[in-house]
């Protein structure tokens, strides 16, 4: 073979590789939805998760191209009955599931051995921080009086949250109880399936407090039916919250959010991936999904899939050792 013909054939290669490559991306994106999708929620009806997933199905559904779209409770087990329902369809996207810090929790704390290994992370979508909530006739009316309780008598208040020990509602009354002095151990604390049905039990005098996330007790703030103690953020928060003060202003080490995402089956192919990817990067660029931000008191917080996973990670090394610094497990 002459040189000539080896540069021929060496350009033919190149434009080759050129084209394969270019290509690349548009094979990406073959893959689309081909029957109803199924938003699988891990807790139940009316918490904040149900929320997030109604939201996105409203959004998601507006987008061309996607087929029905359902949303499906599985609580139960603090998520891990949703986890397991999914684990059961490997490598199909038409399945999405609720993604929240109780996955990596619910890992610690040794109630499941299934964790985000198991499934496909998809994205991290928002955060949102914690509140502490009362009803408005209660006698605790700011943190200091809780704190006061708590350190007459660890036992006098019981504390509501949802969904699973260990998560980041947990974490915060652990921190609340450190800042007393008592051990969170010893604290009186209720599981509900939802933070909607924590707040009723708050709302029936059945739990003195509920603490999770705003979106569930605004409305009942509003309607002046509780009184929020607290947030979880470091400085005060716009909107909605403008008012509530934060847990570090009135002598709480209390700062940490909750993360909400989705994540698909184990199995999940790059294409798919790619597919969902770009329809939630489309859904949150709409006006309807930022009122719902606003509505809900969400901070968006849009990381793809790779990312996730690097934060999952990292959560993993790091609740680990918050929950055990905090006594929620034990050493």
């Amino acid at each position: 073979m002459t040189r000539n013909a080896n540069k021929v054939n060496l350009r033919r290669g190149c434009a080759l590789l050129a084209a394969a490559l270019s290509a690349a991306p548009a094979l990406a994106q073959e893959w689309k939805p081909e029957r109803n999708v199924d938003i699988v929620v891990n807790s139940g009806a009316g918490g904040a998760a149900d929320r997030q997933a109604r939201f996105v199905q409203k959004s998601l559904q507006a987008l061309p191209g996607i087929p029905s779209i359902t949303v499906t409770n599985r609580g139960g087990g603090g998520g891990i009955v949703a986890l397991t329902y999914i684990t059961q369809h490997p490598g199909d996207a038409h399945y999405l599931s609720t993604l929240s810090t109780a996955i990596v929790t619910n890992q610690i704390t040794g109630v499941t051995k299934l964790s985000f290994r198991d499934v496909t992370p998809l994205n991290i979508l928002m955060r949102e921080y914690v509140i502490a909530t009362v009803r408005i006739d209660s006698q605790i009316a700011s943190t200091q009086e809780l704190l006061a309780r708590l350190r007459k008598d660890p036992t006098s208040v019981s504390f509501g949250f949802a969904t699973a020990r260990g998560n980041q509602n947990h974490i915060v009354i652990g921190m609340i109880a450190r800042a007393a002095g008592v051990d969170p151990k010893v604290l009186k604390t209720v599981i509900f399936a939802s933070g909607a049905q924590g707040l009723t039990a708050v709302l029936g005098g059945h739990v003195d407090m509920l603490v999770g996330t705003p979106g569930t007790a605004l409305p009942q703030v509003e309607a002046g039916k509780v009184r929020v103690l607290g947030i979880s953020s470091a400085s005060r928060q716009t909107g909605k919250l403008a008012a509530v003060p934060t847990f570090r202003e009135q002598g709480v080490d209390a700062v940490y959010y909750a993360w909400r995402g989705f994540l698909l089956p184990r199995g999940a192919t790059p294409a798919q991936i790619a597919f969902w990817e770009q329809a939630f990067a489309k859904i949150v660029q709409g006006e309807t999904w930022k009122k719902d931000l606003e509505d809900n008191a969400w901070a968006d917080d849009l990381r793809g899939a790779a990312e996730t996973r690097k934060h999952l990670e990292a959560e993993l090394e790091l609740l680990s050792r918050m929950m055990v610094e905090l006594g929620v497990i034990a050493r």
